[in-house]
This record gives structure tokens, C-alpha cells and sequence, in this order.
């Protein structure tokens, strides 16, 4: 009888989930950030078509969180995961709720055996747990997941990114991909710049034909709003919701009283004439009223355009020529964050009191405070004065893409190795001190008109965003080396349905090829990322200027371009053209590399022209100069209407 029920709970167990036990204890699975504590048992689990995502009846919160799970886990593997209320039993993932001190507001629990068994103080706790699954289950082609129990916690309670959309502006489902590829690495907090403006030497030293721009629909000031590109405010508030449901907190920032070039655009009286029109008058009278509406717009009602808890008002690199106007800044600052408290918000600015030191006070007590540079705002002096502050200092974690200071790219490897947000510039804190709320990086687009795309910017972030949200989670205790940390991470998805690196196949070599291109067909894939090699037979035709090729959502290839009519590609508003159009009546083969730093033709074998980075120069002293950036995610998706035949087209990754 023990016999027959022992065999009738091992046919149970195989039509639930496959559960099977090895000799080895097995080792702690790798995910970013990396797992604090891990008790390895023996066997695996995986999930089958019978597998249910279990949450308690009535929490309408887990539910969410158990379809999330099912969606997520349909988009990245293919298999449909039913959800149910109730209680789990063998084979199922339960999601529970489950008071712990020790794990804090986001700490969770995994327990791998015969079913996974996931508890957390809060949903918040919870839905980081299931981020967890993922990334173990893709890992392996069964998607398994090792049996063992894991216990998880952040050291830091924020974990950032601040992206620049005042100078370069990404799309909206830019965004939203960025909302997902957080949440997916635990990353939970999102600012995003509204406004900026370039430099004028740039734009002949003239402040009227200076690029600024203001990024978010205006009621109040028609006009105001960028027209080359902004987000509605339907657009920014359901970025919000879809952040709120993936536990990210969108923070917006309004920069003022510098890097306000946008505003005085708008209405001149608003710009200083002593210390620039990127700087706003500060002693004009009008100045306040203007902004005080504008704050309004956002902030105010039932359903405010700024749903979240916090609102950054700026407040960085304003002159300190003199005593009067430094303390019209400190007066200036005050203002902004107490009416921003008016409304209910968490008021967020960026560090400049040491750099406008003065007598008028300024309220701390629940501000946070944005450090960036030590010689604007003294670290301990912030503390010593009652701000919490982000860890977010310039020389470690900014990013100005292709400008030749700050970070290009991020130094990963010292990062890994050696930052935690505790390290503010040359200032050292005690781990987890109370007054250092977290770390955030910062991408910073200074150089407006510097050709660099969207895509350029992603290359530079996501492996950012992976090692900061390592090391503002797990702090000094990461145990995985980097060299391990640095290989693995590649085998990790940006998010689930997020694929901005335009990944295709795995590994080097061929991934895709087709015999014909036919005009107007669609491919399968929608661009690919850096290293490529697209190739392709040609028999030319004349082609009208404006001939597409290819085109993705974010890019488009000409055969003739529609300018000059040769070869050449479209992003972001530039156009890059090679010095070589079609041969009409000619039979060539062609091919297109690409990477970070160049877009390369080949004719029949030979390199005829590389697109490299320019350096470009905005007056005749060349003291102004620029690098320009011609680099190609070459786009795939849609075929052009052309003329020519396109065969024997190879797609190969380098």
C-alpha cells in the first residue's frame, strides 16, 4: 500500500512540475543584484504547463503581482503559467505575504523544493522575489530553478538612475522600456530631467539660437513646450502607473534657477542679463509668480500630472558671484521646497550650499539632497545640517556621452570592486549610515547636436544600471568576482519584452539570413545592436532619393538617401550618408559593420568608407569643438519599396 501512494505522488508530482533531486548540493544561482543569503539544497524545479502562480484569496495586490509573474514569464519563455487563489501545493509557485523585521520593506524569502514558496513583509518584497525567478529560470533551457532557500535584502533603500531628457529627448516607450529594465534589476527610483540646454559656445555665443527645451505638455504657457519632442501629460502619468505597478518611483525634475534657458526662451523679462539667460532673474518680481503656476499645473488637483511622493526643484550650478544674489538663491531654494511641500511632496534638490554658503536659511529637515560634487555641497556639512541625502558624484557616475570628460562609459570594474553609495566623491560615510538614502547614476546629454542616438545612449547605461544596482543593494558584501559578474551578466535579459541592445541569437556568427528581400516584406526582427555585419547582393536599379532599404522603429537605411541620393541612414533627426550611391545597372555585393564608435562600408569585399567620430568645431578660434557621433543600430523590420533586387542578405554578429 506505502508502495502504490508513493507511486501515486510521484505521477501527481510529474503532472505539476518536474522535480528532480541530484547529489550535489547546488551552488547559489547568479542574478544582479546578487542574492545575500543562500541555503543550497539538492534537485531542481521546473515549471510545466500545470504549474499554477498561487496568491491569497482577496489580496487584489498579489493577484497583480501573480499576472505580472504570468505575463512576464509568457513574453520571455513561451509558456503559459495559470494564476489562482488559494493555496499551493506541490508543483505551484505561492506568493504570500509574511511579517519579518530582519528583511525590512523590500526583503523577501524563496524556498525551492517540491513547489517555490515566495513570502515577504510587503508586496513590495514580493514582486523583487519574482524578479529573482526570472533571471535564475532563464538562465538554463528548461528555465529550472536550483532547490534552496533564499533570503534577500538591500542595503540602500534607493537605487537610481537619472536620465537627461532636457538636451536629448528619448521617447516615451524609451521610458517605459527603462521603467521595466529597472524594476527587472530592483532599481526603484527614476528621475527624470525635464528641462536643460546646451552650451552657447556652441550656437555662435548666442543665447537666443541656444537649444533648450522643456519637455512636458504646458496648459498654462502654450509654447512653452518643446515641439521636437515632448510627453503629453496623459503619457507622463501613465509612465507613472506603469512604474507604481513595477515598484519604481518616477521622481520629475523641474530645474531651476540654472539650466533654465528653456523658460527664458518663453518669456524673456525671466532670464539674467548679469549672469546669463540660462540663469533665471532671480530679483525680478515676476520670476516667482511664473513658476509657482507651473509647479501648479503638475502638482495640484485629485489626479495630479506628478503622482508620485517626491518632486525634484534643481537648484544646482547657480552663480555665486556675490553675496546678494547668493542669498536670493538660498531664499529662491527655500521657496521651491517648501511649496512643494504645499502639495503634499517630498521636496528633492541638487547639492549647492557649500558653492551659495549664506545667512538666509534654507529647510532641511526632510529634503533630500542630491550630492554630486563635494565643492558645491559638503557632504558631512549636508548632514550636520538635516538633509538625507542620494549618493550621486560626478567623478564616479556621470556619463556625458562621446564629450571627452566625465565618463563615456562607466568604470564598471572599479565600481564592482570598490564603490557603495557610502563613498560620496572623496568623502567616505559609514555603511548604511541613516542620512545616505542610496546611490543613483546620471546620463548628462550636454553636447546637444552631437549625432549620438538613443541606442548609443542604452549602450552606455545598461551596463551601468546592472552594476549600480548591484552594488546600492548588496553594498561591500558582493561575493561574485567581477570577471564571473562581467561574463554572466551578458546572459542576463534587459527585462522581460525589452530587447533596446538589439540582441538577436546567441553568440557570434550568423543569426539570421534570407534569400530574397522583397519590397515591403517584413522581417523578424527589428534591428541589430552593435558588432553586426549586414551583407547583401545587389542588383542595382536607379533609385529615387528617399529609398528606404530597411526601416526599424528608431532607424531607417537608404539606398538613396534623400538628400544626395546615395547610401546613408536616418536616427534620431541625423543623417549620415557614405559617399556612394547605388550603381544602377551593376550586380555588388554589400555590407554594412557597425559598432559603438563607426558604421563601415564594404563594396564587393573592400572597405571603402568608415563613418567614425568627427570632430567638429563651432567657431574659428576652434576652441569650441564637438565629437560627432555616426554611429548605426542597423534597422531590419521593414523593407523599403526599391527598385533594386536584394538577395542572399546575412546578418552576423562579430
Amino acid at each position: 500500500m506505502r508502495h502504490i501512494k508513493r507511486l501515486l505522488l510521484a505521477a501527481a508530482l510529474m503532472l505539476t512540475a518536474t522535480w528532480h533531486l541530484n547529489a550535489e548540493t547546488n551552488p547559489k544561482p547568479f542574478v544582479i543584484p546578487e542574492l545575500k543569503e543562500w541555503k543550497g539544497a539538492e534537485g531542481t524545479f521546473t515549471p510545466t504547463s500545470e504549474t499554477r502562480i498561487v496568491y491569497p484569496k482577496g489580496d487584489a495586490t498579489l493577484e497583480r503581482i501573480a499576472n505580472q509573474l504570468a505575463g512576464d514569464y509568457k513574453e520571455m519563455f513561451g509558456k503559459s503559467l495559470t494564476t489562482a487563489a488559494g493555496k499551493a501545493k506541490a508543483g505551484d509557485i505561492g506568493l504570500a505575504l509574511k511579517k519579518d523585521k530582519s528583511l525590512g520593506s523590500e526583503g523577501y524569502t524563496i524556498k525551492v523544493s517540491d513547489r517555490v514558496a515566495v513570502t515577504a513583509p510587503t508586496p513590495t518584497g514580493v514582486y523583487w522575489a519574482t524578479r529573482s525567478l526570472l533571471q535564475m529560470s532563464e538562465q538554463s533551457e528548461q528555465h529550472q530553478l536550483p532547490c534552496g532557500t533564499v533570503r534577500d535584502w538591500p542595503d540602500y533603500g534607493l537605487r537610481g538612475f537619472m536620465i537627461d531628457c532636457g538636451r536629448k529627448f528619448f521617447p516615451i516607450e524609451y521610458l517605459r522600456d527603462y521603467v521595466k529594465i529597472m524594476a527587472y534589476y530592483k532599481m526603484n527610483c527614476f528621475q527624470i530631467h525635464l528641462n536643460d540646454n546646451g552650451f552657447k559656445q556652441y550656437f555662435d555665443q548666442d543665447w537666443n539660437k541656444t537649444y533648450a527645451a522643456f519637455r512636458l505638455e504646458c496648459d498654462t504657457y502654450p509654447g512653452l513646450t518643446a515641439r521636437d519632442g515632448h510627453y503629453t501629460k496623459q503619457e507622463f502619468i501613465d509612465l507613472q502607473i506603469l512604474a507604481e505597478n513595477n515598484c519604481v518611483e518616477i521622481i520629475p525634475e523641474i530645474d531651476i534657477p540654472a539650466h533654465s534657458l528653456a523658460f527664458s526662451h518663453y518669456k524673456p523679462e525671466l532670464g539674467s542679463k548679469e549672469y546669463g539667460m540660462d540663469h533665471l532673474d532671480l530679483f525680478n518680481p515676476e520670476t516667482y509668480p511664473f513658476f509657482d503656476a507651473l509647479f501648479k499645473e503638475y502638482l495640484s488637483g485629485d489626479n495630479p500630472v506628478f503622482r508620485g511622493k517626491r518632486v525634484h526643484v534643481g537648484t544646482d550650478e547657480y552663480s555665486n558671484r556675490d553675496t546678494a544674489v547668493v542669498e536670493k538663491f538660498r531664499e529662491f531654494t527655500d521657496h521651491y521646497i517648501r511649496l512643494v511641500e504645499g502639495y503634499g511632496k517630498q521636496a528633492c534638490v541638487w547639492g549647492a550650499l557649500t558653492h551659495a554658503k549664506g545667512k538666509t536659511p534654507v529647510k532641511s529637515d526632510n529634503v533630500v539632497m542630491s550630492l554630486w560634487n563635494n565643492g558645491y555641497a559638503n557632504p558631512k556639512d549636508m548632514v550636520d545640517q538635516g538633509f538625507k541625502l542620494i549618493s550621486i558624484p560626478d567623478g564616479l557616475i556621470y556619463i556625458v556621452p562621446a564629450a571627452g570628460y566625465y565618463y563615456d562609459y562607466l568604470n564598471s570594474e572599479y565600481l564592482y570592486k570598490s564603490w557603495t553609495p557610502a563613498q560620496v566623491g572623496n568623502v567616505k560615510f559609514d555603511e548604511k549610515d541613516p542620512a545616505i538614502l542610496g546611490g543613483m547614476f546620471a546620463v548628462w546629454n550636454d553636447h546637444v547636436g552631437n549625432g549620438i542616438s538613443t541606442k548609443d545612449v542604452h549602450d552606455r547605461t545598461y551596463p551601468a544600471l546592472q552594476v549600480i544596482a548591484a552594488k546600492s543593494w548588496s553594498g561591500p558584501s558582493v561575493t561574485v568576482p567581477f570577471e564571473t559578474y562581467n561574463t554572466k551578466r551578458l546572459d542576463l535579459s534587459e527585462a522581460p519584452g525589452v530587447n533596446q541592445s538589439g540582441r538577436i541569437g546567441e553568440g557570434k556568427g550568423l543569426v539570421y539570413q534570407l534569400a530574397e528581400v522583397k519590397p515591403g516584406s517584413r522581417l523578424p526582427h527589428e534591428e541589430i545592436g552593435y558588432n553586426y555585419r549586414v551583407s547583401f547582393d545587389l542588383d542595382g536599379k536607379a533609385e529615387t532619393p528617399g529609398t528606404e532599404l530597411f526601416r526599424s522603429q528608431t532607424a531607417v537605411f537608404y539606398l538613396a538617401d534623400p538628400v544626395r541620393g546615395m547610401l546613408g541612414f536616418a536616427r534620431d533627426g541625423y543623417l549620415n550618408y557614405f559617399s556612394y550611391p547605388v550603381p544602377a545597372g551593376q550586380k555588388v555585393n554589400i555590407a554594412v559593420e557597425g559598432d559603438n564608435k563607426a558604421t563601415r562600408l564594404y563594396i564587393n569585399g573592400k572597405l571603402v568608407e568608415t563613418l567614425d567620430i568627427q570632430r567638429r568645431f563651432y567657431d574659428k578660434d576652434a576652441k569650441a569643438g564637438m565629437n560627432y557621433v555616426r554611429t548605426l543600430f542597423f534597422p531590419l523590420r521593414q523593407a523599403g519599396q526599391f527598385k533594386s533586387s536584394v538577395t542572399n542578405l546575412k546578418v552576423e554578429v562579430l
